[in-house]
């Protein structure tokens, strides 16, 4: 899939500008992983982890993580700056991993570069490989619209779309991939928890 070939292409390129730039998450974003770690039932999956700042933050959370990225750029440094967590290059349309084999599945900011028309497949692929009881939660940019993304991260060229999401819009696709929301868990507009 070409969108896939360019979003690891532009990853690459700016993965080193990348993870000197964004070293922080949102202000409640500890709250979040509190709450993530807490309903998960097991080994856990970062999923588009980039340079593995979340995974280490989920790592020290005691947590068995395994962060997965489309970019072996973004793989190379997460294993550099953030050891602990099994981090391996890889597309979460087609997971490697067995079905059921992980207590909870994270998308930090990470859907938002899918074709939306693939985002049911990536949202299938994390249901195969969740166990049963097992969480889901969902980072992503408010909105609607789509923009084409030309150059980032230190002004790197980048070759991405960037797709902004309603929260009812992801909730209805999640529910149709057989995740249950978590209501209790409204933190954020922008994040969204479920229970397989």
């Amino acid at each position: 899939m070409d969108s896939l070939d360019d979003i690891r292409t532009s990853y690459d390129t700016v993965a080193q500008s990348y993870s000197e730039i964004v070293q922080d998450g949102p202000a409640d974003e500890p709250e979040c992983l509190d709450l993530f770690a807490k309903l998960a039932v097991g080994p856990v999956l970062d999923v588009g982890c980039g340079p593995g700042r979340l995974a280490g933050l989920l790592h020290e959370r005691g947590l068995q993580v395994i962060g997965v990225d489309l970019s072996p750029g973004m793989i190379e440094i997460a294993r550099r700056d953030h050891p602990g967590p099994d981090y391996r290059a890889g597309s979460m349309t087609a997971l490697d991993l067995p079905d059921g084999s992980v207590g909870g599945v994270i998308s930090w900011w990470s859907i938002i570069h899918l074709p939306r028309g693939v985002v049911p497949e990536a949202l299938a692929e994390f249901h195969r490989v969740l166990a049963p009881g097992g969480a889901l939660t969902l980072g992503f940019h408010l909105g609607d619209e789509s923009t084409h993304k030309t150059s980032g991260y230190g002004g790197h060229p980048m070759n991405i779309y960037v797709h902004r999401w309603t929260p009812l819009a992801l909730t209805d696709l999640a529910v149709a991939a057989g995740f249950t929301p978590y209501l209790d868990a409204a933190l954020a507009d922008d994040r969204l928890f479920f229970r397989k």
